[in-house]
Parts: C-alpha cells; structure tokens; sequence
C-alpha cells in the first residue's frame, strides 16, 4: 500500500487522479499498472499518466486531451459513497477553526457518517495525535472506514472506530479529563453533553454540528444548564461564489446556504461557576414546560437512508478501496476504471 501521503510530485501508481476531459466531464481514477480508462472518445492508458507532474495535460487515444490533478480533499468527499449525509467543506473548515483542532491533540467524533469529517480531523491532529470515531451503526462504520482509507491509501494508526452508543462506550474507551476537542454530530446531542462533560479536560471544547433551529435552542439549553460549560456560541456559514471574467462580475446564480448550525463551549475547571451563570440562575428559564416537547428527536426528525441503498454505499465504498489496494500492490489485472 502506498504509504507516501504527500499530495505533491510526479504521479504514482496507487495514486488516485482526476482527470477532466471534454465538456469539463471528470474522471476519477486509481492509476495502476496496464490500467485504462475507457469512454466514447477512446481509451487513456495510465501509463501515460504515471511520472507526469501534477497539473499535466495527457492526450488519449482518440486524440482529446485530460487535465490530470490530484483531488483534493474537499473534490474527494463531495463524491465519495455514502452512507449517512457529508459535513460539507465550508462546514468542516469552520469546525476545524471553530474546535481549534491542532496537531497532536486527543480528539472524540460521534457519529462517524460517512467519515468526511474524519478526513478533515485527522489532517488536523497530525501524526502523533489520536481520533476516537463513535457510530451507532455498523454499516456506516464500514464506508467511512474504507472511504479514508481510500484516500489516504492507509488505514491510519492515529484513528479508532467504536461501533457502539457514544453515551455507554465513552468511558471506557477514554480515561476520564483526557479529552482535548469533542465534535457532536447526531439527531440529539444533548443525550450526550453529561458523558462528554466527564471526558473532557478542562479548557477543553464540545461543538455540536446541527441541523435546525430546534435542536440548536435544546442543545444551547441543555449546555447552560449543566454549569459545567462556558456560554454557549452559535453560528452559521454559508458560502456565495462568484463569476469573475474580465468585467464581468456577479455573485454567482448558485450559492451553498444552510447546512448546518455550529455551537460550541468550553469545559469548566471543576467547581468554577462563572460570574454570568450566578446572575442567570436568578432569571426565570427562558423556556417553558411545554417547549420541551418540541426538542424530542422525533420531534426534530430524521430523514433516514434505506437498508437497501445503504448496503449499496457499502459495497461501493469497499471496492473502492479494493482498487486502491490492488493498484498499490501493483495487480496488473483486466479491471478498467
């Protein structure tokens, strides 16, 4: 398996390749030996490709040409297969900056997904930092595995999947106060502030990354009312391009809007009650009785993926990484992208 995970330097074989050829069409391949892809305008041998610098044009054999580029991370998880829904880029960059993730920290995701998110933590924490990735759900487990290590052509000694209830295997999986950064990203995570509030240490940051405004109010509720948590802090990114061809500049017709909501807090030091939480406590809450029902999970909702598409996204995922594999090992087989 190729290991060298600088995304720099001429291609390799194991590398993966985006290639764009006419009318803009990409094509994602893992260059192998005796490789080719093949479409209607002919038949591009990765040979061709292999010991080319990135950012080269390669010609096939119909005579068209391929700009060929290594994905980057953010073209990778936005077509990768999935089993649950991405946290998009524009959200995974925040949450980066929001959770200060920094090399070598000690850092616990719930749930997995897809393992976008991963990708993005794990470039963060560096290679003497640790990931501890919580899912309910095994077959989600099992994408989000092979999509990261089909990107980084490893699977990675810095990363531990648990399938499992965050709420019942935290504690046994990290040491009480040893936590440094924890990212929610569930229907309700209110469910697992208490347990999260035990393994963090003090400093440390929660963010939760949420989808409505319901479970944005629970949620800030919820951290208040432990007293164990700095205020609470929420935001919302979205993102315009823009059209920019000599004068012609507008704000593209497109934009990525909502997607989610962020909210994070800080741990406090043990006993610590800061001077605002001893002002508050005097209010009357800012919500009612009958509030409550509207927080549910059910209430909230939760769009679901069917077992058969999932077991789909599966085996999708896992032949994916199978090609990675067997192109690293150098299989010369008949298999074309």
């Amino acid at each position: 398996m190729n290991t060298d995970l600088r995304p720099s330097g001429p291609f390799r074989y194991g590398d993966r390749v985006q290639l764009t050829g006419p009318k803009g069409r990409l094509h994602t391949v893992t260059l192998r030996e005796g490789g080719e892809l093949h479409t209607h305008h002919g038949v591009l041998k990765h040979q061709d490709v292999a010991g080319q610098p990135d950012g080269s044009v390669v010609v096939n054999s119909g005579g068209h040409e391929y700009l060929a580029l290594r994905p980057l991370l953010r073209d990778f998880v936005m077509s990768m297969p999935r089993g649950a829904a991405i946290v998009y880029p524009k959200d995974a960059a925040q949450i980066l900056a929001a959770a200060d993730i920094f090399p070598g920290a000690t850092v616990v995701e719930a749930g997995v997904g897809s393992g976008a998110l991963s990708l993005w933590l794990l470039r963060a924490i560096g290679s003497e930092g640790s990931l501890v990735s919580f899912e309910r759900r095994e077959e989600f487990s099992q994408v989000a595995e092979a999509n990261v290590e089909t990107f980084l052509g490893h699977y990675p000694d810095t990363w531990r999947v648990v399938v499992g209830d965050l709420v019942e295997e935290l504690p046994t999986a990290v040491a009480p106060g040893t936590v440094d950064r924890v990212i929610l990203d569930m229907l309700a995570p209110w469910e697992c502030i208490d347990a999260v509030a035990d393994a963090l240490t003090p400093g440390g940051v929660v963010l939760c990354y949420i989808a409505t405004a319901t479970q944005l109010s629970r949620v800030a509720e919820y951290l208040r009312g432990t007293g164990l948590f700095t205020e609470p802090e929420a935001t919302e990114t979205m993102v315009r391009g823009w059209h920019v061809e000599g004068l012609a500049v507008r704000p593209d017709h497109r934009m990525v809007a909502h997607t989610g909501f962020l909210i994070t807090a800080r741990r406090l030091a043990p006993g610590a009650v800061p001077p605002d939480v001893r002002k508050r406590a005097l209010k009357k809450p800012s919500y009612a009785a009958a509030d409550v029902e509207a927080w549910t999970p059910g209430a909230v909702g939760d769009r679901q993926i069917t077992e058969k598409t999932l077991r789909k996204r599966v085996r999708e995922a896992q032949r994916a990484v199978d090609g990675a594999r067997r192109a690293s090992e150098g299989d010369t087989g008949d298999a074309v992208d």
